[in-house]
């Protein structure tokens, strides 16, 4: 009898193991990537390339005929999520986490609320100000090396100089829209996307 019990309990188990199998697996992959990509942008700037902030590229990138980029950032949840961090309710999470200090002081929480965070202060432009939350170079690498017009419009010379294109916007976006963060919600990310679409309109002949 005691065997029989053991063998029905071990099923119980492999069951409860199987039906939480996909969860895991997901929440794995998520971890994966997060680990992969996110120091992507810091090894950039290792190389050298620097942060200039989001001021000094929409100096170039705020006009309709370029895409009003600037405006479409503004405008988004990427641009307030340093401000964010500097909430009552986010303080409470971070409590809830079982941090000892405020969210905006949170390393766990400034990683995925703003640009350059951890670097040098050699690394930042005069320009570049931490309390602009999630800016351009979050996505597309320190921008010191091809910020300049005669870089920008050649693209191959602009990617040699730091400038990051993504082919796949889930990898990269799940680096920090995982479930690791407490607020996390899944998502279509195609979908969010279309919110914060910022291309350059093509050229009408």
């Amino acid at each position: 009898m005691l065997l029989v019990a053991f063998i029905n309990n071990s099923l119980d188990i492999a069951s409860e193991f199987n039906h939480h199998l996909g969860g895991l697996m997901k929440h794995l992959m998520y971890i994966l990537v997060t680990l992969i990509f996110s120091p992507f942008i810091l090894l950039q700037a290792q190389n050298g390339h620097s942060f200039i902030g989001a001021e000094a590229c929409g100096m170039c990138h705020k006009t309709e005929k370029q895409g009003s980029q600037l405006s479409i950032w503004q405008n988004s949840a990427h641009s307030k999520a340093y401000e964010t961090l500097k909430t009552d309710k986010a303080n409470q999470i971070a409590a809830e986490k079982g941090f000892k200090t405020p969210a905006v002081e949170t390393a766990e929480c400034l990683k995925c609320h703003v640009s350059g965070y951890g670097m040098d202060a050699s690394m930042l432009g005069k320009k570049f100000k931490i309390e602009d939350g999630v800016q351009c170079e979050t996505c597309h690498g320190p921008g010191s090396d091809y910020k300049d017009m005669k870089v920008m419009k050649d693209k191959d010379l602009a990617v040699k100089n730091g400038l990051v294109m993504h082919d796949n916007l889930e990898k990269f976006c799940i680096g920090c829209h995982n479930v690791e963060s407490p607020t996390f919600v899944d998502m279509n990310i195609d979908e969010a996307w279309q919110k914060i679409k910022h291309s350059i309109p093509k050229t009408q002949n």
